[in-house]
């Protein structure tokens, strides 16, 4: 796993899909401090690197991204960690606009 904290190149995101699941990389995106966890097992292992590194869990959601298919089709917004009542999402997608924005801002400004 790897806290990307300025950029990473999509060739890279394209072997770490190689090595594991085929065609997708997990991602979990600080949305407070606009870093991002990639390569894990489970966007749960992400979300506790994150966390470890001092992150707040309601700035943490979990994406999918691929790296074979163009802007905007690269991001999945699909995670079990994305799943809390408590701030109003109640299914695994992000059913916040504004949120889905801006976690698209910053995986954009991360990938080059």
């Amino acid at each position: 796993m790897v806290i990307v904290r300025s950029s990473i190149v999509v060739a890279e995101l394209k072997t770490m899909a190689e090595n594991s699941f085929g065609n997708l990389v997990k991602a979990v995106v600080d949305i407070d401090r606009k870093i991002m966890a990639v390569d894990g097992e489970l966007h749960a292992d992400e979300e506790a690197l994150l966390l470890e590194d001092g992150s707040a869990q309601e700035h943490l959601w979990g994406i999918n991204i691929y790296p074979e298919l163009e802007w905007p089709d690269r991001i999945e917004f699909d995670s079990v960690i994305n799943i809390r009542p408590s701030q109003k999402n109640r299914s695994r997608g992000i059913e916040d606009p504004a949120v889905r924005e801006n976690i698209m801002r910053i995986v954009a400004d991360l990938v080059k």
